[in-house]
């Protein structure tokens, strides 16, 4: 009897030990489904003593935060209230195959009509860190857009120290007059149209400009912790710097890829861009300004007014009077913009490895041109226009993905040239000669799963700057970049292949060239565009059309029942 006692007794012990383990170890979490509502609407909005309509997502400027996790699947249901069409680009989410949730008007959908309704519908894989939303058609993302916060998956930590909490730091513009109207009279002079009245930090100017006491960011700090600031540039036309008096960086992430850390009094940021840093409570407990203001190393009129936000130590009064920034750049500062970029590099461990493609299947060159063509109708009797490869993008009335998709002949060409045709001295003496810029939808076809480099030359037609490209449904390896012109038997020489920064959206240095490379692994179309929306608008765009695989993952999805019709 007291031996069954005892075995009773260790069986039990058993199953309990049993149950014990079952709660320490670590199972798969099913991925969570994050439902989203947008409402696009029109709402007052006063700033620098002006007021006026503006489009909005939900009443709020800037929009609502995307919050989800690696692995999860995310529903966003668009009702456009507006009376404008509009669409939404997830910028920087891969898509994979499904380049139905991508966004961009008229490359992957036709846009979502006043009252009607569009769900996008992804999957978030391989991917965690800091992206963003905005409006993908005429001007409309000055004030339709907001972050996308993806944490890494349960268990996972950064690999960086813990934060004791997380910012998102909007980078934006502002204009006083009615931004589509300020861009349709820019067209119809064939003019660049006016510029912003500010710059905004997370929607607001901040205390240097009028009327503008209330409408001032701020962040609470307590000394000694640290904190994770989420950077995005919203800004619709402008390169920005952004600083925080007293303080310096430690550059961790950018566009939602892990980076060898390295330290910064300040950073800079292309729009389009998202940018992670650490920031070390560690100075005297005050007030401190964070400061953004634009870079601009060419001869281009810009917005260079300063907006601010606040960081403030808990416990300090709003009595006191912050601090500027005395290490934010000043704005025609190249030599360190080119020297912050060279410091960007991609972690490459063994968890998160830089995959860079060592051969390369398929090398395209293409040259950026600023032109001018015969106007009639406009002031100076010429209308200001941009290319790549001397050909001006030409959007369609169908979508492209639809086009490929359904096979609809007539939408588009797949004969857009590998190089320039009419080879210069690129970056040579100021070029005013248009050289015959013809337009037209004109895109590249792409095998599946081949390897491709391309290298964007900035040229002096007009005149020399810098240009923000940004890649849809990839992220691409910076693997070289210069000043001057590309010397394809030189410079491929230096190239990064170990370690070289991966990212969505990358500058073109003024008067240079940079070169990125990726593996054509996800089929569909793909638009590759400067995310300056005045050059944007002027042409200064084109498309990939990546070829489906030979397996049954390899194609791209069917489209959703409620796609928008043209």
């Amino acid at each position: 009897m007291a031996a069954g006692k005892s075995f009773c007794c260790q069986a039990s012990l058993l199953i309990l030990l049993f149950f014990v383990f079952l709660g320490l170890v670590s199972f798969p979490v099913e991925a969570a489904i994050k439902k989203y509502q947008f409402d696009i609407q029109v709402k007052n909005v006063s700033r620098l003593c002006h007021a006026k309509p503006i489009v909005t997502v939900n009443g709020r400027y800037p929009g609502p935060t995307i919050y989800a996790r690696e692995g999860d699947r995310v529903l966003v249901n668009v009702t456009n209230h507006a009376q404008y069409n509009l669409s939404i680009h997830w910028h920087g989410l891969k898509q994979y195959r499904n380049g139905w949730a991508d966004g961009p008007a008229y490359i992957t959908q036709c846009p979502i009509q006043t009252g009607g309704s569009y769900t996008y519908d992804f999957n978030i894989t391989g991917q965690r860190g800091t992206l963003w939303w905005h409006a993908h058609i005429l001007w409309l993302r000055a004030t339709v857009y907001g972050a996308i916060v993806i944490m890494p998956k349960v268990g996972t930590p950064f690999p960086f120290p813990q934060p004791a909490r997380e910012f998102e730091v909007l980078l934006g513009e502002w204009w006083n007059n009615d931004v589509e109207e300020i861009e349709k009279q820019g067209n119809q002079m064939g003019l660049p149209p006016n510029m912003s009245d500010a710059h905004t930090i997370n929607g607001k100017p901040g205390p240097l400009f009028p009327c503008s006491e209330k409408h001032t960011y701020a962040i609470e700090v307590e000394k000694g912790k640290t904190y994770l600031l989420r950077i995005i540039n919203a800004a619709l036309n402008d390169e920005l710097f952004f600083a925080i008096a007293g303080h310096n960086f430690t550059v961790v992430e950018v566009d939602a890829v892990y980076t060898k850390p390295f330290s910064t009094n300040s950073i800079l940021i292309g729009p389009g861009q998202t940018t992670n840093v650490l920031v070390h409570a560690n100075n005297v407990p005050s007030r401190y300004f964070m400061a953004t203001r634009t870079f601009m190393d060419a001869p281009i009129p810009v917005d260079n007014k300063t907006a601010t936000a606040i960081l403030q130590y808990k416990g300090i009064p709003n009595t006191v009077i912050p601090s500027l920034p005395h290490q934010l750049p000043a704005s025609n500062d190249s030599a360190f913009a080119l020297s912050y970029n060279k410091k960007l590099k991609s972690l490459n461990t063994v968890q998160y490895p830089a995959n860079v493609p060592l051969k390369v299947d398929r090398k395209l060159f293409f040259t950026i041109g600023l032109d001018k063509n015969p106007c009639p109708t406009c002031v100076n009797g010429t209308r200001l226009l941009a290319s790549l490869n001397n050909i001006s993008f030409v959007m369609p009335q169908t979508a492209l993905l639809q086009a490929h998709y359904f096979d609809i002949k007539g939408v588009f060409k797949t004969d857009f040239p590998d190089q320039p045709l009419r080879p210069f001295n690129y970056t040579g003496a100021p070029l005013t000669a248009n050289l015959g810029t013809s337009t037209g939808t004109r895109i590249s076809k792409v095998a599946f799963n081949s390897t491709v480099e391309i290298v964007v030359q900035d040229t002096n037609l007009l005149t020399v700057e810098s240009h923000p490209f940004h890649l849809h449904g990839y992220n691409f390896f910076v693997v070289g970049t210069g000043v001057g012109n590309f010397d394809p038997s030189k410079d491929p020489a230096n190239y990064n292949l170990v370690d070289p920064i991966e990212r969505n959206t990358v500058g073109v240095p003024t008067g240079g060239w940079v070169a990125i490379r990726f593996r054509a692994d996800n089929p569909g179309v793909w638009f590759f565009h400067c995310h300056l929306e005045l050059h944007t608008g002027w042409g200064l765009k084109t498309a990939f059309v990546v070829e489906d695989g030979p397996g049954q993952d390899q194609t791209v999805l069917p489209p959703p029942k409620d796609l928008p019709a043209c």
